[in-house]
């Protein structure tokens, strides 16, 4: 199982909002978005859509712009990841349904593991619920100022 790159790419495009500076840089579109992602604009639109309906950004159609509807400093990676990814709670994991009910393991396996998945998954959002999209944009400057690929 592995996550959607839609997380990386909704990070990716908000990381772009809170390092642009609007007197000096064209406004932002999905499409010069889209560039720097090397993806399509629809790809972006949609991600800005998520974004958008969790309160992350502000989407201005006719003036072609789109902000950060809150400062970085106060947007985590869990806000991030539960706008793009669409997770129940202690549900990141899935496990296979229907074991065999007469083995002794299919009839166990799913009460065994869920305890352990449902920490993993605790400490995933956890993790992320540490980051803030701030910290991620300074280190992407401070990489980007030494010319860190």
């Amino acid at each position: 199982m592995q996550i959607s790159s839609r997380f990386s790419v909704a990070v990716h495009v908000l990381a772009l909002l809170a390092l642009h500076q609007p007197a000096q840089d064209s406004l932002l579109t999905s499409e010069r978005m889209a560039g720097s992602v090397n993806t399509n604009p629809v790809v972006i639109r949609r991600i800005l859509g998520q974004l958008k309906k969790a309160g992350l950004v502000e989407v201005r159609p006719a003036s072609g712009g789109t902000f950060l509807s809150r400062p970085a400093a106060a947007i985590s990676l869990l806000d991030v990841y539960q706008a793009t990814e669409v997770v129940e709670a202690g549900q990141l994991f899935s496990i296979h349904e229907q074991p065999n009910p007469a083995c002794p393991v299919g009839r166990n396996i799913q009460t065994a593991l869920n305890e352990t998945l449902q920490r993993a998954q605790t400490a995933l959002e956890q993790q992320l619920a540490g980051v803030t999209l701030q910290q991620v944009a300074l280190d992407i400057a401070a990489k980007a100022a030494v010319g860190v690929n």
